[in-house]
């Protein structure tokens, strides 16, 4: 039988106030997933970490090696955690992220993480291609106001867009304490 695993998508300082780049409603979806990667571990669900580093240091955010670029402390991996580093905006594409999840018996994701509009979208709609099931924890995820040609579109309307999306696409989409108490198979 395939497992469930879950998968922390970007959840780094940059992302938060006083870093380079914050996302509206960054700390309350930071720990709607802190509560995720506490109750994985308590079930002993493999749990994966994937953070973003630009390959220069002067990066608009998460430049190499800077501290923005860390995995924020709320969702901080545990040494027997793995973290996947991307250049990309897909978690998927050359990082080995399918090779490790396929290594664990993995066929089954939760996902969480930012931007929902961005990274999050991406690796939800790999994993989905790749035929994993998706759980995408729409209360664990944050994104930011965006805007297209003149119109401004506030973030939380950017995040329901997106996730009726992903719903539409395939991914079961529902909040974290609902995911925590009762983990797809």
């Amino acid at each position: 039988m395939a497992r469930t695993a879950l998968l922390l998508i970007d959840i780094q300082n940059d992302y938060f106030p006083g870093g380079k780049y914050p996302l509206v409603g960054i700390e309350a979806a930071a720990d709607a997933a802190a509560e995720l990667l506490r109750a994985a571990r308590e079930e002993g669900l493999p749990v994966v970490h994937v953070r973003h580093e630009a390959e220069e240091v002067d990066a608009g955010f998460f430049g190499k090696g800077t501290e923005g670029a860390h995995i924020h402390p709320a969702v901080a991996p545990r040494a027997d955690e793995p973290v996947v580093v991307k250049h990309n905006v897909n978690s998927f594409l050359d990082t080995g992220l399918d090779e490790l999840l396929k290594s664990k018996g993995v066929g089954s994701l939760v996902v969480a993480g930012a931007m929902s509009h961005m990274c999050v979208d991406a690796a939800t709609r790999a994993a989905l291609d790749l035929g994993y099931g998706v759980t995408l924890a729409h209360d664990a995820a944050a994104t930011r106001d965006l805007a297209f040609n003149g119109t401004e579109v506030p973030a939380a309307s950017v995040q329901a867009a997106l996730m009726a999306a992903l719903e539409f696409a395939g991914a079961t989409i529902r909040p974290a304490k609902d995911i925590a108490g009762d983990w797809p198979a």
